[in-house]
């Protein structure tokens, strides 16, 4: 079984993941933050390095599904080849951070690479506002998130919200973290592996 875990930046996926690893006792797959050799590259200068880190993180993630299908184990994944796509690489586009040759030659190999691949069995989406995310992002402290811009984390959560909101290529739970701490509050922790544990005795 693949669960993929999506949502904005500081919206709670890596941790979500690690939680909900340890209780179901599936195999977690993480974003590779610590050995990204674009990611603060990026954002000291996005328009510079968005091509390059976006086609590292979808060469990172086709390999993790790739990997996550051989294994036969139960997988969760900290975010999904999608979210690359269907978010982050058209933001950057709109946003003229990169070119329209770039961001064509991205689509292609996301298409290519999307068709051999299967999505998720469930897709959990933790939907954030941009006030919590900044929040989260503040409290975390990585240096690098420190110039992240109001303006960027609000566009990339109205492509958030328009992706989900036409998402059917399997299942779907949406978790709103607003007013919820799951890492800290194992009764909101509670309420959403029953939310998982509905959508998950389904898929067989």
């Amino acid at each position: 079984m693949h669960i993929g875990v999506a949502g904005n930046i500081g919206a709670g996926k890596t941790t979500l993941t690690g939680l909900l690893a340890k209780y179901y006792g599936w195999e977690a797959r993480y974003e590779d933050i610590d050995h990204n050799p674009y990611l603060e590259s990026f954002y000291e200068d996005m328009q510079r390095w968005s091509f390059n880190l976006q086609v590292y993180f979808l060469n990172s993630r086709f390999r993790q599904v790739l990997e996550i299908k051989n294994s036969g184990k139960d997988v969760i994944q900290d975010r999904t080849i999608y979210e690359d796509a269907h978010i982050f690489a058209p933001n950057l586009h709109e946003m003229s951070l990169m070119t329209t040759r770039d961001y064509d030659n991205y689509q292609s190999l996301f298409e290519l690479m999307s068709s051999l691949i299967e999505p998720p069995d469930l897709l959990i989406y933790l939907r954030s506002s941009v006030s919590t995310l900044v929040q989260k992002i503040q409290d975390r402290g990585r240096e690098y998130e420190n110039s992240i811009r109001i303006d960027y984390l609000k566009k990339l959560n109205e492509r958030y919200n328009t992706w989900i909101a036409n998402y059917n290529i399997g299942k779907l739970l949406i978790i709103d973290t607003d007013n919820i701490d799951f890492k800290n509050n194992r009764e909101d922790l509670g309420h959403i592996i029953e939310k998982i544990n509905a959508e998950i005795h389904g898929l067989f």
